[in-house]
């Protein structure tokens, strides 16, 4: 049955541009049909399209999704189908676009209208049978200490106390290995099961009632059913002695076993499942709480949380710094290693970029607040962080799929199991018993906990390297990676070129004005290198009028009643103008030239080269990349002399010279139709359509916001090995998940019909079934101390 979603535009301002995102959703596989209302600016889809579909159809046809994005806590979750279950319950309300359940953290993600309430939200997962947690603690109440719970208040307790009491039920099944009756009375194995089966296994009967209501089936109805069944039996059988041939044969010990057994997998699941975020709380406890900031001509120790942008700060050695800013006085070692994963402290001075997190270590620094609260760079770490970790991986359709019809065919296996033993072979007994151990072995918790445990380990392990995740699907499409391209400036070189040869045709004194006159207002990295030698060279800074940016070809403007231009050299060939190449010293330089039109034409003036030297890690980079089977090109706007100087340097495969912004894309399709899964690297605006194109964008957070947020990964430091080191690490994650999906499969595949076969009786299924969720979480767990 195809399912209505309702989508809020922005942007639509007349009739065609309703038409146009109409007719980009239609072309949307599964969507049946679609209309706009411009009136309310609601775009109504039916089909079974995906939502991020849609997105993606309504962004290409140029305009933007009205919506919000929420995150919550949800008690009460135990397996696959729970989550799966509160994802159905929550689609169900008006305004929920997407639902996305992560097992391993407790939490759903949701993408909704703004105007979404969140009551409906918890009603809707209320009448689910779970809870919905709306609000945090403030950030008052985490900071607390916190308060000394009782012993039955701890989590261990359950099977600790479970645990006693189940003891003495097993122990005479010991003593009968070596002979020995050890066997407690029937009114004693009664006293000892039923705190265990109805006090300590209260949470079963609670979360299967729920689900029972709910009309869907999960692993606490599973262990509650399976575990009555063994206590029912017992109470039959010792009710029904007749005192003869010894003492009755109870199962008290079974049911006991067994709940004990699933209590204890479960305090050790979620004790491996803390360690799957401790990449996100490390980076939550970088945040500061107290700030000493510059008011009324004093310092004052504040709270981080009310400091304002503009702030003047004051920062001692060894604390930690509460804010991004500009250094303004002071110098000294800055520690960035938990946001960025540079493991060499950076020197700070005067002009430089604090980060709020990072720690000072050896002087005193004073800066002015540039970023504060949820715009800081820390804050936008642990948002995509969380964001990747509460994504879902394409392979988890497939689980949710599975993991919707799982409980009720387990059911209908374990009846079967029951009728077959009874009408077959006339033991309704064994039946039983083997239909206990049906259902308690087939609990689904290692499935639901199979693809998000290596997500969360896998992202968090990025992290920590300076690698930012966007979401799964990105983690996925880095292990079909077969090419990598790199833009050559500040992502395989330093970015920060130096002029080095200024070589004018008539007047080296009027050349260097000129071209500073022409720099002044740009912020290429090769304008900068001629600001810089001007200031240095005392040249005259000329006024200039009718500045422009020529895109990827260079500048032009009026100095002083002449139109002059400053670029590339193909934008001067474009021009007609022959370009004297032996005029060049430099081996490898970068080259811009500089010419003047006047109403006879256009004549060169002269050329100026820089040198801009390759990352010290760029070869390492490349060599690791061809190492794993992966080949590299390079595309540069700059000159073919230049870009071949720095590809025989590093050893790459391909470059492309003097390619136009657009043209970067356009080589990235190219690579693509020839077959290759290709990932776009780079830093800069320029950058940005190339990154667009690609299978992978990979961006370095040196650059700009727009590479950024056009990329799928982001890397925390100008780091070209950090490119291997994620491609790599997606691909361990991946082999991780595939893993823990076998094993989670292999237990129910071979154990559900030894099960029903007699050749597992309940107490050994209850011992592997909590084996199955610890194994795939600490499996998970290894992403954490492997290195790439």
């Amino acid at each position: 049955m195809a399912a209505t979603i309702q989508l809020a535009i922005k942007g639509m301002t007349c009739a065609s541009c309703a038409n146009r995102i109409e007719n980009a959703l239609r072309a949307v596989a599964g969507v049946t049909s679609a209309s706009v209302n411009l009136a309310t600016d609601i775009a109504t889809v039916a089909g079974d399209a995906r939502f991020d579909e849609l997105s993606a159809a309504v962004t290409r046809a140029g305009y933007e999704l009205d919506t919000a994005n929420r995150q919550y806590a949800v008690k009460g979750m135990t397996c696959a189908s729970c989550a799966g279950r509160v994802e159905k319950s929550l689609l169900k309300v008006p305004g929920v676009l997407s639902a996305s359940v992560n097992l391993a953290t407790e939490q759903v993600s949701l993408t909704l209208l703004p105007a979404t309430e969140d009551r409906a939200l918890k009603q809707a997962v209320a009448d689910a049978g779970y809870e919905l947690i709306l609000s945090q603690a403030s950030p008052e109440a985490q900071n607390s200490p916190a308060q000394p719970r009782r012993f039955y208040q701890r989590d261990s307790w359950p099977v600790i106390g479970a645990a006693l009491l189940t003891l003495p039920l097993v122990l005479p099944m010991v003593g009968m290995l070596f002979g020995a009756d050890w066997m407690l009375p029937a009114l004693w194995q009664w006293l000892l099961a039923t705190p265990v089966q109805f006090y300590f296994g209260a949470r079963f009967y609670k979360a299967g009632w729920h689900a029972l209501k709910a009309g869907t089936g999960n692993m606490d109805l599973l262990v509650s059913m399976g575990t009555s069944a063994a206590y029912g039996l017992s109470l039959y059988l010792w009710y029904s002695f007749d005192g003869h041939h010894g003492a009755p044969h109870l199962y008290f010990e079974s049911g006991a076993a067994v709940l004990t057994l699933v209590l204890l997998g479960k305090f050790l699941e979620k004790r491996a499942k803390r360690r799957t975020t401790d990449a996100l709380q490390a980076l939550e406890n970088l945040k500061p709480t107290s700030a000493r900031v510059w008011r009324n001509n004093s310092w004052h120790s504040i709270a981080a949380a009310e400091l304002l942008k503009g702030d003047r700060i004051q920062v001692l050695p060894g604390e930690r710094i509460p804010a991004d800013g500009i250094v303004t006085e002071g110098s000294s070692h800055v520690d960035e290693a938990l946001i960025s994963g540079e493991s060499v402290p950076l020197h700070k001075t005067s002009g430089d970029k604090v980060t709020g997190g990072s720690v000072n270590l050896d002087g005193r620094l004073e800066f002015e607040a540039s970023a504060l609260g949820a715009e800081s760079t820390l804050s936008k770490i642990i948002r995509l962080v969380e964001q990747a970790q509460g994504a879902k991986a394409p392979v988890q359709a497939l689980v949710d799929k599975i993991s919707s019809i799982f409980v009720p065919v387990v059911l209908l296996v374990a009846l079967a199991t029951v009728l077959i033993w009874g009408l077959a072979f006339a033991d309704w007994q064994q039946g039983i018993l083997n239909a206990v151990a049906v259902l308690v072995i087939a609990c689904p918790c290692a499935l639901g906990l199979a693809t998000p445990a290596a997500i969360m380990a896998g992202t968090g392990t990025a992290a920590r390297q300076g690698i930012l995740v966007k979401d799964a699907v990105a983690l996925e499409q880095a292990t079909k990676i077969d090419y990598v391209v790199f833009d050559k400036t500040g992502t395989l070189t330093e970015g920060k070129p130096v002029l080095t040869q200024l070589n004018a045709l008539n007047n080296e004194t009027e050349l260097a004005a000129l071209a500073y006159a022409l720099s002044q207002y740009s912020e290429h990295p090769l304008a900068k290198a001629i600001v810089s030698y001007a200031i240095n060279h005392n040249v005259d800074l000329l006024a200039v009028s009718d500045f422009a940016v020529v895109a990827g070809k260079g500048v032009k403007a009026n100095v002083k009643g002449r139109a002059v231009m400053l670029g590339s050299g193909s934008w001067m060939r474009e021009m007609g103008l022959t370009l004297p190449q032996d005029l060049i010293a430099v081996p490898g330089a970068s080259v811009s030239w500089l010419a003047e039109k006047t109403a006879q034409g256009t004549t060169l003036l002269g050329l100026l080269c820089f040198a801009d030297k390759a990352k010290a890690q760029a070869k390492n980079a490349v060599h690791k990349l061809q190492a794993a089977g992966i080949q590299v090109a390079m595309l540069t706007g700059d000159s073919a002399a230049s870009a071949e100087y720095v590809a025989k340097e590093l050893g790459l495969d391909n470059f492309n010279a003097e390619v136009l912004p657009q043209g970067k894309a356009q080589a990235v399709a190219a690579y693509q139709q020839q077959g290759y899964k290709v990932a776009m690297v780079g830093d800069g605006i320029n950058d940005a359509p190339a990154l667009a194109q690609a299978d992978l964008g990979i961006a370095m957070a040196t650059g700009t916001d727009v590479a950024v947020s056009a990329s799928a990964f982001t890397l925390m430091r100008g780091d070209p090995e950090l490119v291997a080191t994620a491609l790599l690490l997606a691909s361990a994650t991946y082999r991780n998940i595939q893993q823990n999906l076998f094993w989670a499969f292999a237990f129910n595949t071979i154990g559900i019909p030894l099960a029903a076969l007699g050749f597992l009786n309940p107490v050994i299924a209850g011992a592997a079934m909590a084996c199955s969720s610890v194994l795939v979480v600490t499996n998970a767990l290894r992403l954490q101390r492997m290195s790439f």
